[in-house]
């Protein structure tokens, strides 16, 4: 039974862990200071937010998001990094993490919850396409 809630202190090993398989995945290694101020934020709960996904006890997927002002509606909630554990996938657990993002985005008041995925991340977008409507959007960046 996959079980979600906030994470704690007791699952900072194990949450770094996934981070950096997310991090990897993406080719976006980042320094430890990083992932340290990524958990300060996670546990004061205010700008950015965190669950995990836990089978049998042990920590196996993470999502973190946050939400945003919104000029033509109500804010929006941006699910920013979802990661399920390789040895975990095919069990339900991103499928759970997003549900509970989107009820925790409801229970805040959002109009939706968003994210972004790479074009070619076939196996993640399989679920996307089952859970979420892709609007066709294309994202420009800027790198500061």
């Amino acid at each position: 039974m996959i079980t979600i809630d906030a994470l704690a202190q007791a699952d900072r090993a194990a949450w770094q862990r996934l981070f950096e398989g997310y991090n990897a995945f993406y080719e976006h290694p980042m320094p430890a200071e990083f992932y340290d101020q990524a958990w300060a934020q996670f546990q004061a709960g205010e700008r950015m937010h965190a669950l995990g996904a836990k089978l049998d006890g042990k920590l196996v997927g993470i999502v973190h998001f946050l939400v945003h002002a919104n000029t033509t509606a109500a804010d929006v909630c941006y699910l920013q990094d979802l990661f399920t554990d390789p040895d975990a996938r095919g069990q339900g657990v991103a499928r759970a993490l997003i549900e509970a993002v989107k009820q925790w985005a409801a229970g805040q008041g959002c109009s939706r919850v968003y994210w972004h995925t790479k074009e070619d991340n076939h196996t993640a977008r399989r679920l996307y396409d089952e859970v979420a409507e892709n609007r066709g959007f294309i994202q420009y960046v800027i790198p500061l």
